[in-house]
């Protein structure tokens, strides 16, 4: 019986904020994998180990979240004043589908210190010891993200003190900049508030909301997001993950929300696209600050934060925050009149804390309204850490993509 052998290819497994994912140099991919296309999608499907009808992506990297069934390929930049390209892959878990709609927050904490220990970064711009700058396009959104990344004696510093809920162990904070962080053409256009309001009523049907419509904020910022106020679709905004995905009917409800809102913003024409477009846009709901018991039983007190915000990604509830949400969250927070700024007291603010399930996370953002009255932002900060877990080669079998074949050097077995 013939057989294709299995070939390896250079990968780092690494953790960014609170998801994981697999990291690789866009030079060391099979050629035909090195440009977008279907070779491409196969290989980084079979890499995380989808689509699994079990759920559980065992024959893969993936861990069966959407916060573990990520992939990121970095390569040098091709635009001036950036250090690195960075392209981010959400695969999904139980569909033969990659989405490259959007960004991950989480793992663009990773993107500089694993663009300097694989020599992308030039060292001239690299401290002996200090903050290393690394200038980030990212280029699902054509957007700049700076990452300031602890240099120690030359390497990346990855241990340290900071903590971050919905992460067991501390690290070496990690701080990001998104600069202009308002969608571009993939999200519907370039502005801010694609219908031109802070609050619209949103058409759903009546097993959503009786009354046929339903009070949202639809923003672009970070990623594309639909915010919707808790008490409305029959929650406290207390919620831990088992509370919404144990309930089927609870996650078609967010669906639905979510494939009417993205028709309303522009990003799909008919509801049926959005199965196509599962990472964009969020779906989160807010509420005002009340007491809960995170998911490792630490207590958070309403005091402590401003309000509190449970988001789902890929079709469940994210077990802490996306990070890229937390930007929407940050800049919608800080414009008076929004669903999540009334959340939060109704207070012009340049930052904010919020609980969600692991915790609480705090996000900085600095928005102005023109005279037009039209809002921007300049950017939107926030800490996290970033560590590699494990480095070397990750192995797929040779025939699982169509013509994709890897350098000699890398195609070798052991």
């Amino acid at each position: 019986m013939t057989h294709r052998p299995q070939i390896r290819i250079p990968a780092t497994y690494m953790r960014g904020g609170t998801s994981k994912g697999v990291f690789f140099r866009l030079q060391d991919l099979p050629e035909t994998a090195q440009v977008p296309g279907a070779a491409r999608d196969a290989l980084l499907l079979r890499v995380i180990g989808s689509p699994d009808p079990y759920g559980k992506q065992i024959d893969g990297m993936g861990g069966a979240t959407s916060s573990t069934s990520k992939t990121v390929i970095l390569s040098k930049a091709s635009r001036p004043d950036h250090d690195v390209d960075y392209l981010f892959g959400q695969v999904s878990i139980d569909k033969v589908f990659v989405d490259w709609s959007g960004n991950c927050g989480n793992l663009s904490a990773a993107v500089g210190s694993f663009a300097i220990s694989s020599g992308l970064v030039d060292a001239s711009r690299i401290p002996r010891n200090g903050m290393a700058t690394v200038r980030i396009w990212q280029a699902n959104i054509g957007k700049t993200i700076i990452a300031q990344v602890p240099i120690t004696d030359g390497a990346v510093q990855e241990t340290g003190d900071f903590e971050l809920d919905g992460v067991t162990f501390p690290a070496a904070e990690v701080q990001l900049e998104f600069m202009d962080p308002a969608a571009d053409e993939e999200g519907a256009g370039g502005s801010m508030f694609p219908t031109g309001n802070l609050v619209d009523d949103l058409e759903v049907p009546a097993d959503v909301a009786p009354s046929g419509t339903l009070k949202v904020t639809m923003i672009n910022a970070g990623i594309p997001t639909i915010f919707v106020n808790a008490e409305d679709v029959g929650y406290t905004g207390t919620e831990l993950q088992d509370a919404i995905n144990g309930d089927a009917k609870a996650l078609a409800k967010f669906e639905t929300i979510r494939a009417h809102g993205a028709v309303r913003m522009g990003l799909i024409k008919h509801i049926d696209e959005a199965a196509n477009r599962q990472h964009t846009p969020k779906v989160a709901f807010v509420a005002r600050p009340a007491d809960y018991v995170s998911s490792s039983g630490k207590r958070v007190a309403a005091a402590d934060i401003d309000l509190l915000v449970r988001a789902l990604s890929m079709g469940k509830l994210h077990h802490a925050m996306m990070g890229t949400a937390a930007v929407a969250i940050g800049t919608a927070a800080a414009i008076p009149g929004t669903l999540v700024n009334l959340a939060a007291g109704g207070h012009l603010r340049t930052a904010v804390r919020f609980g969600h399930p692991s915790g609480t996370l705090r996000v900085g953002a600095e928005a102005s309204q023109s005279q037009s009255g039209e809002w921007s932002v300049t950017k939107a900060i926030m800490s996290r850490s970033a560590r590699v877990l494990m480095e070397g080669w990750v192995r797929v079998p040779g025939d699982a993509f169509r013509g994709a074949i890897p350098p000699a050097s890398k195609s070798d077995s052991i």
